[in-house]
């Protein structure tokens, strides 16, 4: 399963940077290198008290309603996280790829670090960061919509969309604009989802 996940991981990294890195190579590529363009740079900390409050809330606000969401949800509904369910500490290091690669580091590149970044150069930080996060949960909800109606598709897509807000807000107001932080804390969040579900905490 390590190796599966591993490939699978590989692949969709590679999916989400494809856009990225071309419009990197079209229209920056003179002027930034493409990590720091997109992000990946080491975060400049000023207000240590504020970023890891900030950090903290967001785990905090993400791990409780990530068990509701599993509870509510009907049987039939697959969550990515629910592919490891029941299985225990074996699948601990598929895990740690899913979360941190497969999902973390790839929608972050994509969404604090692509999107994001050039919606709030564009329209400022308020408007550029609401878009982003909006675009992210209805990623993360719309699919729901047609098979379970309106109020579990909202509700995933206001739940995704907050985290969202809060990744690019650590990223942009706490960080000196770096995803790293958003990337940690998108890994830690989904690691503790998936964790859940490996040893059944719901349902």
């Amino acid at each position: 399963m390590i190796l599966s996940e591993l490939f699978e991981s590989i692949v969709n990294l590679m999916f989400f940077v494809l856009i990225p890195f071309l419009c990197w190579v079209l229209f920056k590529r003179n002027e930034v290198s493409f990590f720091q363009w997109i992000g990946i740079k080491k975060p400049k900390v000023e207000n240590k008290e504020k970023f890891w409050l900030i950090f903290a809330i967001s785990i905090l606000f993400y791990a409780p309603i990530s068990l509701v969401l599993d509870m509510i949800l009907p049987n039939t509904v697959q969550l990515a996280s629910q592919r490891f369910y029941g299985l225990e500490l074996r699948v601990f290091f598929p895990i740690l790829i899913f979360s941190f690669i497969k999902t973390g580091l790839s929608e972050e590149i994509f969404f604090r670090g692509f999107l994001g970044k050039n919606l709030i150069n564009k329209f400022g930080f308020g408007a550029g960061n609401l878009i982003q996060s909006l675009l992210f949960g209805l990623l993360h909800g719309v699919s729901l919509y047609a098979s379970f109606g309106p109020i579990i598709s909202i509700s995933l897509i206001l739940f995704t969309g907050a985290f969202a807000w809060l990744a690019g807000y650590i990223n942009e107001k706490c960080s000196d604009g770096s995803i790293i932080p958003s990337w940690c804390l998108h890994g830690i969040a989904n690691t503790i989802a998936c964790l859940c579900d490996a040893f059944q905490v719901v349902r």
